[in-house]
């Protein structure tokens, strides 16, 4: 950590965006970046913060890329074609790409959420499903994270946003002193006692970014390693060695991890049955599922929703 250059995240000021989210978010991250400091006894920064207008892009691909909510509706993206084909250059390098209620409908236009979940405010819902059919929208959601891109659903969730991306830059340590000094309750899924599966995406290798951008598509719900290799390019032999060089562990395992972590998301937010949910993910053998699931969260499936679901409040 001592040695690493910071993280670079660009919050996109295209017209409408709200000016009061990119300030905030702006501070957040400031706050954030000091007490990082102190943790982990570095002198430079640790994230660098830059605003931007939607014409004016970087030349490097940074950490994140992030588009806040808007007031007076949702943007227009057929005037913002090369922010989008910016940012889709940016995540095919791995960038992390980030949306606050109305930017959710302009990441949508990079065509980047097909086939992916996502949420947005609830009065706007049906609308970007009409737009995208694709799309898996959850209006009932306030955050949807999905490793390699997270929407949040109204214009004053950017917070719940930054401290989850602040989670992923920088530690659940930092996220939690960010979130006390500020007094800002942290994302609950921050305060869990078990390991998030979070993906390395900045390896720079990518035909197996493509296959990690893939895997998070229903496409791929039973994906196997020869469709893994057929989405890469490459022959088999060859991917799963680049696979595990890049990301550290090997394609089926990776899988194994995306497939537990979606399961975790439908036990504590629905009342799916096991078996439909076991389905989901992609397991036809509901016995292996829960084996996997026990082996990599140290409970079942049962035990997991008892412990974490998420209750209405009266």
């Amino acid at each position: 950590m001592t040695t690493q250059p910071p993280h670079e995240i660009v919050l996109v000021a295209y017209p409408g965006a709200q000016q009061a989210a990119l300030h905030g978010m702006a501070d957040l991250f400031a706050v954030a970046d000091e007490r990082a400091r102190t943790h982990f006894d570095r002198h430079g920064p640790l994230l660098r913060v830059t605003t931007i207008a939607e014409d004016r892009r970087p030349a490097t691909a940074p950490a994140v890329i992030i588009l806040p909510p808007a007031l007076s509706g949702s943007p227009v993206p057929e005037t913002m074609g090369g922010l989008l084909a910016w940012m889709r250059t940016c995540h095919t390098n791995g960038t992390i790409l980030a949306a606050v209620c109305a930017g959710t409908f302009l990441l949508a236009a990079t065509g980047l959420l097909d086939g992916r979940p996502a949420t947005t405010h609830w009065q706007s819902a049906e609308r970007l499903r009409a737009l995208y059919p694709t799309i898996r929208v959850d209006p009932d959601r306030l955050l949807v994270d999905d490793g390699d891109i997270l929407t949040v659903a109204g214009v004053m969730s950017w917070p719940d946003l930054g401290l989850r991306l602040i989670e992923k830059l920088l530690g659940p340590a930092v996220m939690a002193e960010t979130a006390r000094d500020l007094l800002i309750d942290p994302p609950r899924r921050d305060q869990r006692h078990y390991r998030q599966f979070v993906p390395v995406l900045t390896h720079g290798d990518r035909a197996i970014l493509a296959v990690q951008h893939w895997l998070r598509t229903d496409a791929a719900r039973e994906a196997s390693v020869a469709e893994m290799s057929r989405v890469s390019a490459l022959g088999e032999r060859t991917f799963l060695r680049r696979f595990r060089r890049a990301t550290g562990i090997a394609p089926r395992e990776y899988a194994q991890h995306l497939r537990v972590e979606r399961a975790r998301d439908l036990l504590e937010t629905t009342v799916l049955s096991l078996d439909r949910i076991a389905w989901e993910v992609g397991y036809q053998d509901v016995g292996a599922f829960k084996k996997l699931f026990l082996r990599l969260t140290g409970l079942s499936p049962a035990e997991y929703r008892e412990r974490f679901i998420v209750r209405p409040t009266s």
